[in-house]
């Protein structure tokens, strides 16, 4: 293959480095060290440049629970690309109320909506799954989906604070069982075994009381 003299003194630029996605799904921005290569393979006129990247368009199901009332906001796109490529982009929301699932089917749309979908004050009947879809405007093209399973749970039925909620024997044994058990927690424990037998030593002097009375009432009788 013969190499056109003009080509021989061409300098190109091409990217040598760049970093890793910004997102592991969906459209996101990594940036490029771009540097021009002459014909004797010397690097000049280096400089770095963000750029769109795409792994893969489906981003699966994401679980968020909130009590009623909450406000609640989705977003289908993290990154500004407004000022990225040469593409404009549409988004598509849809809604499967009442369940937690993946299945098309059981979606009905939800219009009017952008690259995010808001809620002021989360209501047991907005309870579902929320379904977005973004695609390259200009072909159509489906570059990202992504499901949110939203449950949205009565002030009054649980508290969402696990380590709240336990009792003070349920967080000495998760202490225990975690090996971090400090000074506090073995004092705890101290304390515990104290009540242990405070009961026992009440228990017996009643039953010795109890035992002393019958024994008086037999011997009267």
């Amino acid at each position: 293959v013969s190499i056109p003299p003009e080509l021989r003194s061409a300098v190109i630029k091409i990217a040598l480095n760049a970093t890793p996605c910004s997102v592991t799904c969906g459209v996101g921005i990594k940036v490029e060290e771009m540097c021009e290569i002459t014909p004797a393979g010397e690097r000049r006129n280096c400089s770095l440049v963000r750029s769109l990247c795409l792994s893969t368009w489906m981003c699966g199901l994401h679980h968020i629970s909130v009590p009623v009332g909450h406000p609640i906001r989705l977003r289908c796109l993290l990154e500004d690309l407004s000022n990225l490529g040469n593409h404009t982009y549409s988004f598509t929301w849809r809604w499967a109320p009442g369940l937690i699932t993946t299945n098309d089917l059981l979606f009905q749309p939800l219009e009017n909506l952008g690259a995010a979908f808001s809620l002021a004050s989360a209501t047991e009947a907005d309870a579902g799954t929320y379904c977005c879809d973004m695609r390259i405007r200009e072909s159509i093209k489906l570059i990202k989906r992504i499901y949110f399973g939203l449950r949205v749970i009565p002030r009054d039925l649980v508290d969402l604070n696990f380590q709240k909620s336990l009792t003070w024997e349920q967080k000495l044994v998760a202490n225990l069982e975690d090996g971090s058990a400090g000074n506090g927690s073995r004092e705890g424990q101290e304390h515990f075994w104290e009540k242990g037998v405070f009961y026992e030593a009440m228990l017996g002097i009643g039953s010795g009381v109890l035992g002393g009375f019958l024994v008086s009432l037999m011997l009267c009788c």
